[in-house]
């Protein structure tokens, strides 16, 4: 006998979640299967601007019997996992656009795009700016009698948590604009604290980058202007309690 949950229900809304949970994986695992055939053109790709950097003669290196094999394809996985991020930001709006207001719909749909879209920004910013710079910069302090010879999963590692730092710090405008629409602040207050947002632009990007102050300053003052840019288009918006007021008022 097959039982039916209500969709309103709790198990109805469970049963939903797991729904679009697969089809994320789903959609996932069908952008590794079309990359899996590229993935040491991709390792390649990603390994440029090292090895652009790297003395004449040099090369990568693989420490690991098996990480000539895994490293390709642990960067496939996280290709896949970031191309389907619109595919997945999207089973997420279908999943939680029934209980929101109109005026929060309109609000959404707008801020899911543009956090996917500096999301990729970040991650770009980091490949073509900061990585041909921090790897010229560590090159260039390396003692003649040292070869360089960098490990192709310890490399693989440092850039994705440096795609992840940038990728997560290019989000600031849309958390700016998440904190005033809520009410939580104010762009007035928030220019107040502008001293502490920069003392802490800094730390953020001495925590999340490696030990070196190349890294931290290439992340320290984007997330300075992203905050400027968030600052400036939440003076444009309108507080959540405001836009209550006025649809209560509508009616």
């Amino acid at each position: 006998m097959t039982t039916h949950a209500e969709p309103d229900s709790l198990l109805g809304h469970l049963v939903e979640l797991r729904n679009r949970l697969l089809r994320c994986i789903i959609a996932v695992l069908l952008v590794f299967a079309s990359l899996a055939y590229f993935a040491a053109d991709l390792y390649e790709l990603l390994a440029m601007p090292l090895i652009a950097t790297m003395p004449e003669g040099s090369s990568m290196i693989a420490t690991d019997v098996a990480s000539p094999f895994f490293a390709p394809f642990k960067l496939t996985f996280m290709v896949a996992i970031a191309l389907a991020i619109p595919y997945i930001l999207f089973q997420l709006w279908q999943f939680i656009a029934p209980a929101l207001y109109q005026q929060e719909r309109r609000l959404v749909a707008p801020l899911v795009i543009s956090s996917t879209l500096l999301f990729y920004g970040g991650i770009a910013f980091a490949y073509y700016v900061v990585f041909p710079i921090v790897f010229a910069f560590f090159s260039s302090y390396a003692p003649e009698s040292i070869t360089i010879a960098t490990d192709i999963s310890s490399y693989l590692n440092f850039v994705l948590k440096l795609f992840f730092a940038f990728g997560i710090a290019f989000e600031i405008p849309v958390v700016i604009l998440l904190l005033i629409w809520s009410g939580t602040t104010t762009p007035q207050a928030l220019a107040a604290k502008r001293p502490y947002i920069v003392v802490g632009a800094f730390i953020a990007g001495m925590l999340l980058t490696p030990p070196d102050v190349i890294s931290q300053t290439l992340l320290a003052i984007p997330m300075w202007i992203l905050f400027e840019c968030g600052l400036l288009l939440g003076r444009f918006y309108q507080p959540k309690a405001e836009s209550d007021q006025e649809i209560n008022d509508e009616r």
